[in-house]
């Protein structure tokens, strides 16, 4: 086994200088100080797999058994004596024969259990070195940690935190998060406003994001500007209950026709009577994001040409966003609202979600009524009002003293990186 050794000035250096020799899933056997620097020894993931491969030379050794301890969570003094104990083990580690079946090599039992616990300790090393590496952070750095705590609180992940801390200068501040922030907030410009633009579009979601409210509202918008015979509005919602009426009360109170549609069929046979129309909303049945339905009605859109803007609740969490979004999203997709931010606590999770799936904002919603409650998008409002309440009451907030152990919990298992623009 190839062990390597890495001595810096501090965890977080050697853990460079790890990654950077042998790759982010490089194995950390042990870590101490010596003398002013810290000693890191590591090797490769590669040389996990190879202890589970057969070799003739191995079969020939005696069965001793392995001299290392079960791994426990007793601190980083008990990791590094584990550590310093299966270097030792791993130039002793003999095989059990093993029974060949067919032309594949199974590992004996005790071998299996073995590795098991040689990546249990893997595991539990490395999130004792990430938390020692951002506590030292923390300590070198104190303003720089607590913008990215704050971030979190206000609803931001972890993910997009990290990449932001990786990338702020010494004299960071709130502000400047803000402007990177509003860097990679994709908002539509005037002329590509869908009142202003026109066309076809069908607002999509899952149930209650307030898709019938906010057709009502870009409704309403289009009517003051181009007057009510130039919008249609038209529902493909015959599952829900009371739904068609609550639309044409909304038509009736605007002056806007209002059509029902089935299927595929009947919608291209409508739109042919309303290409005269500068804008045509289409208010669409709620569906779960899982729900099988969710292909046919993109298929169906796709059928007639009809761009679909996906609303968000901003309410909702973050991994339910992230769902939302991969089943829904398609190429017939120009944009987002994010809505119900009256009722969201913090308006971080649902920008973190807009910035990481590089989504168009045209409008936000806050509230049901028509239309005052639509709102053309200001960033530098938005995101005033998304760091201005940070409640470190609620449960869910992360403390100082929690936010080393927070934080490498969370980067335990790496994420996919997004790329964002500084």
């Amino acid at each position: 086994m190839n062990a390597r050794k890495f001595i810096a000035v501090n965890s977080r250096e050697a853990l460079k200088l790890v990654r950077i020799e042998l790759g982010d899933d490089a194995v950390i056997l042990s870590n101490r100080k010596v003398g002013d620097s810290v000693e890191i020894v590591a090797m490769a993931d590669a040389e996990l797999s190879r202890l589970s491969e057969t070799n003739s030379n191995i079969s020939k050794a005696s069965s001793a058994k392995p001299t290392y301890s079960t791994p426990n969570k007793q601190g980083i003094n008990q990791a590094t004596l584990l550590g310093a104990k299966m270097l030792d083990a791993n130039a002793k580690i003999e095989a059990v024969p093993v029974k060949l079946t067919s032309t594949k090599t199974i590992p004996a039992p005790d071998q299996t259990g073995m590795m098991s616990e040689i990546k249990s300790m893997h595991t539990m090393m490395q999130e004792q070195l990430a938390c020692m590496a951002w506590g030292d952070m923390q300590q070198r750095d104190p303003k720089r940690t607590t913008l990215v705590r704050e971030m979190i609180n206000v609803g931001f992940s972890p993910t997009l935190s990290r990449q932001l801390l990786e990338k702020m200068p010494a004299n960071a501040d709130k502000a400047w998060v803000q402007r990177l922030l509003a860097h990679n907030i994709r908002v539509v410009s005037a002329s590509e406003d869908v009142v202003a633009r026109g066309g076809v579009y069908a607002l999509v979601g899952p149930t209650g994001v307030g898709k019938t409210t906010t057709t009502a509202k870009l409704a309403a918008r289009a009517v003051v500007r181009y007057g009510a015979d130039k919008v249609a509005l038209i529902t493909t919602d015959s599952y829900r209950i009371g739904a068609h009426e609550q639309l044409k009360i909304y038509g009736k109170i605007l002056g806007v026709a209002v059509h029902a549609v089935r299927d595929t069929e009947d919608l291209k046979l409508t739109l042919s009577g309303l290409k005269h129309k500068h804008l045509v909303l289409i208010d669409t049945m709620g569906v779960g994001q899982r729900d099988s339905r969710v292909a046919g009605q993109a298929e169906m859109f796709n059928a007639v040409g009809a761009q679909r803007l996906l609303l968000l609740n901003a309410t909702s969490s973050g991994s339910t966003l992230d769902d939302v979004v991969r089943m829904y999203h398609g190429t017939g997709v120009v944009g987002c609202i994010p809505t119900k931010l009256d009722e969201a606590v913090t308006l971080g999770t649902v920008l973190d979600v807009v910035v990481r799936h590089k989504l168009q904002m045209h409008y936000i919603a806050s509230g049901q009524r028509v239309p005052e409650d639509l709102h053309e998008v200001n960033l530098e409002y938005l995101l005033h009002r998304t760091f201005k309440i940070i409640s470190t009451h609620t449960p869910f907030a992360v403390q100082e003293l929690d936010f080393p152990a927070f934080m490498a919990g969370s980067g335990a298992a790496p994420a996919k990186r997004a790329a964002y623009a500084v």
